[in-house]
């Protein structure tokens, strides 16, 4: 895929994540301890996944711009009646971006020992 398609997915994703995030959660009576923590983790790994690909930007610049996405989802939830801020969700967004990031140098390094 081209950078601009990456571009239009991104945008796409972020809107649909910003929509998940203001959206009220209905308990359906299964409980998994910490499944908003893996949630907000496994967005921002596919986050900055989509990102990394839509943007020739430094990967510093490319974690920040995602971390500051998640305090602003964190501080959009801490506003809304049926939702609440958490600093664990912000830490799991920070850490699910960074993990995309090191995965992604760590794969990096073994093609290039491998092949090379």
């Amino acid at each position: 895929m081209t950078r601009r398609i990456y571009q239009i997915v991104l945008l796409i994703t972020l809107a649909i994540c910003t929509a998940l995030f203001a959206k009220e959660i209905q308990h359906s009576g299964i409980r998994i301890e910490h499944l908003d923590k893996i949630a907000h983790f496994g967005i921002f790994f596919i986050l900055a996944f989509i990102m990394h690909h839509a943007f020739k930007w430094p990967m510093w610049l490319q974690i920040t711009l995602l971390a500051s996405y998640g305090v602003g989802i964190e501080l959009m939830q801490g506003m809304l009646p049926h939702r609440h801020a958490s600093f664990a969700d912000f830490i799991a967004d920070v850490l699910g971006a960074i993990s995309y990031y090191a995965s992604y140098i760590l794969w990096r390094t073994w093609r290039g020992n491998k092949y090379g």
